[in-house]
């Protein structure tokens, strides 16, 4: 009987996938709340869209800088901090060998294996010392070398990610000059928009498609209800009450 080849496949490009989770989620859902919540006020002045495209797309601006800031921050965060631990590593095999072999031995033995099976395993490695402290970080601290153009790519890729989300709550208000009819288009692109971008998400990270796209909708038709509920009732109650209070 022929034998068949077996292929894993794994996927493999978590960090990309993640800074686009971060910057389309908030792209998708804090403009979206912003926006709703805006109509309520809007439709209140009755001054139109265009006070909610402009507070909108600065929202925009502003928020794919600083989620953008925050991952190039966060990446290269990670990459000081496995320098530092790599560096750490490498004096302790000089000043603390005994140690250093014992952590290697202890790792094997977590695995079950006998003092007679893992004793040329472990010669092996700390016979070379990059091997050794490659081995450290990788097991015992759990580390992987980060890449030089993590920190880079990341913020770029956070902050497109957020520019793409923001625009499809927006689009409406921008194409259109009531503020109501606006704002109940945004509605439906904007859950349709999340929806599909859960799913997707749901494929690359090993989720139902279904539950994704649920799961995203819910989380971002909660953090727009709850903005435009605030705007159309609680900011008016607030300012009476501070009217009160200062009278």
């Amino acid at each position: 009987m022929p034998a068949t080849e077996h292929v894993e496949k794994h996927f493999t490009a978590t960090a990309a996938v993640r800074d686009i989770v971060i910057g389309m989620s908030d792209g998708l859902t804090v403009p979206f709340a912003l926006a709703a919540g805006l109509t309520g006020a809007a439709s209140v002045l009755a001054k139109g869209t265009g006070i909610i495209v402009t507070a909108g797309l600065a929202e925009i601006a502003a928020g794919s800088i600083a989620m953008g800031l925050g991952g190039y921050l966060a990446a290269k965060t990670d990459s000081e901090h496995y320098a530092s631990e790599l560096e750490r590593e490498y004096r302790e095999t000089v000043e603390l060998p005994e140690i250093e072999t014992e952590e290697v031995a202890k790792v094997f033995r977590e695995y079950g294996l006998t003092q007679a099976q893992m004793a040329p395993v472990v010669d092996a490695i700390i016979s070379n010392q990059k091997r050794w402290v490659d081995f450290m970080m990788r097991f015992e601290l759990g580390l992987e070398a980060p890449d030089p153009a993590r920190a880079a790519r990341s913020a770029g890729t956070i902050a497109a990610s957020y520019i793409v989300g923001g625009l499809v709550p927006l689009a409406p208000y921008i194409l259109m000059k009531e503020v109501m009819p606006a704002l109940w288009v945004s509605v439906v692109v904007t859950l349709a928009a999340l929806f599909v971008f859960g799913a997707i998400k749901g494929h690359f990270t090993g989720v139902k498609p279904l539950r994704g796209g649920l799961q995203t909708v819910i989380v971002g038709g909660l953090a727009a209800a709850a903005a435009f509920l605030i705007a159309e009732y609680g900011v008016p109650l607030l300012y009476r009450i501070a009217t009160m209070v200062r009278s």
